[in-house]
Protein backbone atom coordinates (compact mmCIF):
# COMPACT_ATOMS: atom_id res chain seq x y z
CA UNK A 1 0.00 0.00 0.00
CA UNK A 2 2.81 2.35 -0.92
CA UNK A 3 2.24 4.51 -4.15
CA UNK A 4 5.31 6.66 -6.10
CA UNK A 5 3.68 9.46 -8.35
CA UNK A 6 5.32 10.99 -10.68
CA UNK A 7 5.28 14.48 -12.87
CA UNK A 8 7.23 16.67 -14.69
CA UNK A 9 8.42 14.64 -17.53
CA UNK A 10 8.16 15.44 -21.23
CA UNK A 11 9.87 16.58 -24.49
CA UNK A 12 12.58 19.30 -24.54
CA UNK A 13 15.46 20.67 -26.94
CA UNK A 14 18.84 19.71 -26.43
CA UNK A 15 20.51 21.76 -23.80
CA UNK A 16 17.09 22.63 -21.79
CA UNK A 17 15.98 21.49 -18.19
CA UNK A 18 13.24 19.66 -16.70
CA UNK A 19 12.23 18.91 -12.96
CA UNK A 20 10.96 15.37 -12.03
CA UNK A 21 9.04 15.30 -9.25
CA UNK A 22 7.64 12.06 -7.16
CA UNK A 23 5.63 11.77 -3.56
CA UNK A 24 5.28 8.72 -1.70
CA UNK A 25 2.43 7.87 0.19
CA UNK A 26 0.56 5.34 1.73
CA UNK A 27 1.48 2.78 4.86
CA UNK A 28 4.82 4.42 5.28
CA UNK A 29 6.61 4.44 8.62
CA UNK A 30 10.02 6.21 7.24
CA UNK A 31 11.64 6.32 3.81
CA UNK A 32 15.42 5.13 3.36
CA UNK A 33 16.69 6.21 -0.03
CA UNK A 34 14.98 7.71 -2.68
CA UNK A 35 16.53 7.62 -6.47
CA UNK A 36 15.76 7.60 -9.94
CA UNK A 37 16.43 5.08 -12.25
CA UNK A 38 16.24 4.96 -15.88
CA UNK A 39 15.50 2.76 -19.44
CA UNK A 40 16.15 3.46 -22.93
CA UNK A 41 14.48 0.65 -25.28
CA UNK A 42 16.56 -2.54 -25.56
CA UNK A 43 18.42 -1.57 -22.84
CA UNK A 44 19.15 -2.28 -18.85
CA UNK A 45 17.42 -0.27 -16.09
CA UNK A 46 20.32 1.87 -14.67
CA UNK A 47 20.83 4.12 -11.43
CA UNK A 48 20.67 7.69 -12.44
CA UNK A 49 20.96 9.43 -8.85
CA UNK A 50 19.72 8.29 -5.49
CA UNK A 51 20.10 10.06 -2.05
CA UNK A 52 19.66 9.11 1.57
CA UNK A 53 17.53 10.37 3.72
CA UNK A 54 20.56 12.31 5.51
CA UNK A 55 20.68 13.98 1.93
CA UNK A 56 24.09 12.02 1.20
CA UNK A 57 23.87 11.75 -2.96
CA UNK A 58 25.07 10.01 -5.49
CA UNK A 59 25.28 10.18 -9.05
CA UNK A 60 25.91 8.17 -12.46
CA UNK A 61 29.18 9.46 -14.29
CA UNK A 62 26.93 10.19 -17.42
CA UNK A 63 24.85 12.98 -15.27
CA UNK A 64 27.56 14.48 -12.93
CA UNK A 65 27.28 17.86 -13.22
CA UNK A 66 24.23 17.85 -15.08
CA UNK A 67 21.68 16.35 -12.80
CA UNK A 68 20.58 17.47 -9.09
CA UNK A 69 18.92 14.74 -6.92
CA UNK A 70 16.74 16.90 -3.78
CA UNK A 71 14.26 15.84 -1.03
CA UNK A 72 11.79 16.94 1.25
CA UNK A 73 11.27 14.43 3.88
CA UNK A 74 8.31 16.65 4.85
CA UNK A 75 6.47 15.78 1.75
CA UNK A 76 7.72 12.46 1.05
CA UNK A 77 9.09 13.44 -2.01
CA UNK A 78 12.35 13.09 -4.19
CA UNK A 79 13.28 15.69 -6.87
CA UNK A 80 15.58 15.61 -10.21
CA UNK A 81 16.57 18.77 -11.66
CA UNK A 82 17.69 17.93 -14.97
CA UNK A 83 19.69 21.06 -17.19
CA UNK A 84 22.20 20.75 -20.03
CA UNK A 85 19.83 17.91 -21.22
CA UNK A 86 21.44 15.34 -24.49
CA UNK A 87 19.24 13.21 -26.50
CA UNK A 88 21.30 10.44 -24.94
CA UNK A 89 19.69 11.33 -21.57
CA UNK A 90 15.98 10.20 -23.73
CA UNK A 91 14.40 7.42 -21.53
CA UNK A 92 11.59 5.99 -19.31
CA UNK A 93 12.36 7.53 -15.89
CA UNK A 94 11.24 5.77 -13.18
CA UNK A 95 11.13 6.89 -8.99
CA UNK A 96 12.30 4.16 -6.59
CA UNK A 97 11.87 4.66 -2.58
CA UNK A 98 13.34 2.38 -0.33
CA UNK A 99 10.62 1.85 2.76
CA UNK A 100 10.34 0.43 5.86
CA UNK A 101 6.28 -0.47 6.76
CA UNK A 102 4.78 0.40 10.21
CA UNK A 103 4.15 -3.28 11.17
CA UNK A 104 7.87 -4.62 10.49
CA UNK A 105 11.37 -2.99 10.44
CA UNK A 106 12.19 -4.57 7.11
CA UNK A 107 12.71 -2.55 3.93
CA UNK A 108 10.78 -2.77 0.88
CA UNK A 109 11.55 -1.76 -2.61
CA UNK A 110 8.81 0.69 -4.64
CA UNK A 111 8.66 1.68 -7.69
CA UNK A 112 6.47 4.52 -9.54
CA UNK A 113 4.83 4.05 -12.72
CA UNK A 114 7.42 5.67 -15.09
CA UNK A 115 7.75 8.84 -17.01
CA UNK A 116 8.49 9.52 -20.34
CA UNK A 117 11.99 12.04 -20.61
CA UNK A 118 12.15 12.77 -24.67
CA UNK A 119 15.41 15.10 -26.00
CA UNK A 120 15.64 16.63 -29.45
CA UNK A 121 18.65 17.36 -31.18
Amino acid sequence: QVQLVESGGGLVQAGGSLRLSCAASGSIFSINTMGWYRQAPGKQRELVAAITSGGSANYADSVKERFTISRDNAKNTVYLQMDSLKPEDTGVYYCNARVRRPTTPRQYDYWGQGTQVTVSS
